[in-house]
């Protein structure tokens, strides 16, 4: 399944642990926001680590793209999407 990942956490070492978990799983696309494509299984745990750090005042998203959806993507600038099995960090 594809995903993006998009998160506001204002403390600077949450926000960190978080970008350093997702770095794992999928592609950074903009400082906030990665693209993963992940299994189901991979998913909840990487649901499980992310959202330890939250706390009152964080925001995070999670958008499931369907295969027709991500035909229909564009990119102006920035990175390609990418369609690849990353690393799972453990």
């Amino acid at each position: 399944m594809f995903i993006a990942v998009c998160y506001d956490i204002p403390d600077n070492r949450r926000r960190t642990k978080m970008s350093n978990i997702l770095k794992g799983y999928g592609t950074r696309v903009q400082r906030s926001v990665f693209e993963c494509d992940i299994s189901p299984e991979h998913l909840g745990k990487l649901r499980q680590r992310l959202e330890k750090l939250l706390t009152e005042g964080d925001g995070l998203r999670y958008y499931v793209l369907c295969s027709d959806c991500l035909k229909k993507m564009e990119v102006a600038a920035g990175p390609p999407v990418t369609r690849t099995q990353p690393y799972y960090a453990v």
